[in-house]
C-alpha cells in the first residue's frame, strides 16, 4: 500500500519502521521538516504532504490536540482512510479528557466528516510498536480496529495483519468509547504500575 504517515514522534517512527519493514511504499510529515526528512530518509520515503491525498491510508501518528489540523493541512479528499491512534490525555497521561459519551475519533470524525476514521493502535505503546507484533512463539499483540465505513475497517485490518498483527474486529466507530479507556488503563499499568511500555491488553479466545 502506499502510506502517508503524518507525525514524526515515538510512535511515527515505530510505524516507519514496521510499514517499511512490510513493503509498504512511504511518505513521512511533520511539523518539524527537519526531521522527518532524516526519518525519511532512512527508509527510501518522501516527505511530500501533497502525496497524503493519493495514499491508500493515511496514519494519524500526532498528538490528539494536533489531529485535527494536521489532517486539514494534508487536504485529503472525501473518502480518504485515516488511522486514529490518539488518546485523549490528561497532562500527565494518567487520565483522559473525554469518555462515556464521545471519543477523540468520534470528535475527529465530526470535525472532517467526509473522512474514513478508523481507530486503531491506540492500544500499542510505540515501543511495543517499535518491538513488533511478535511476542512470543504462540503470543502476538493485537490491533483493535474500530470503523464505521467496513471497507475502511477492513483496509486497516489488511495494513495490521501485514506488519504481523493480530486483529481484533472492535465495531463501529463509537466503540472508540471503550478503546480510549483502555489505552487509559494500559498506559497506567505500564508506567503507573511499572509493568514496563512493551505490555499490551488483549482478549482470549477459546476456540
Amino acid at each position: 500500500m502506499n502510506i502517508t504517515l503524518l507525525g514524526t514522534g515515538n510512535m511515527g517512527s515505530a510505524f516507519a519502521h514496521q510499514l517499511h519493514a512490510a513493503g509498504h511504499s512511504l511518505n513521512i510529515v511533520g511539523r518539524d521538516a527537519a526531521k522527518a526528512q532524516a526519518l525519511a530518509a532512512r527508509f527510501g520515503a518522501s516527505t511530500e504532504l501533497a502525496r497524503a491525498a493519493s495514499s491508500d491510508v493515511v496514519v494519524l501518528a500526532t498528538g490528539y490536540g494536533d489531529a485535527v489540523q494536521a489532517l486539514r493541512d494534508a487536504a485529503l479528499p472525501a473518502g480518504a482512510i485515516v488511522v486514529d491512534i490518539t488518546n485523549p490525555l490528561t497532562a500527565d497521561y494518567m487520565g483522559l479528557t473525554l469518555g462515556h459519551t464521545t471519543s477523540a475519533a468520534e470528535q475527529i470524525a465530526a470535525a472532517l466528516p467526509g473522512l474514513h476514521i478508523v481507530k486503531a493502535f491506540n492500544t500499542v505503546f510505540a515501543q511495543r510498536l517499535a518491538a513488533g507484533a511478535r511476542v512470543s512463539a504462540t503470543e502476538t499483540v493485537p490491533v483493535f480496529v474500530a470503523a464505521d465505513a467496513e471497507p475502511a475497517r477492513q483496509r486497516v485490518a489488511e495494513l495490521a495483519r501485514s506488519m504481523g498483527f493480530d486483529v481484533i474486529d472492535a465495531g463501529p466507530l463509537r466503540n472508540a468509547r471503550y478503546l480510549e479507556p483502555l489505552a487509559g488503563l494500559n498506559i497506567y499499568l505500564g508506567y503507573g504500575a511499572g509493568l514496563g511500555t512493551l505490555i499490551a491488553p488483549t482478549w482470549l479466545r477459546q476456540s
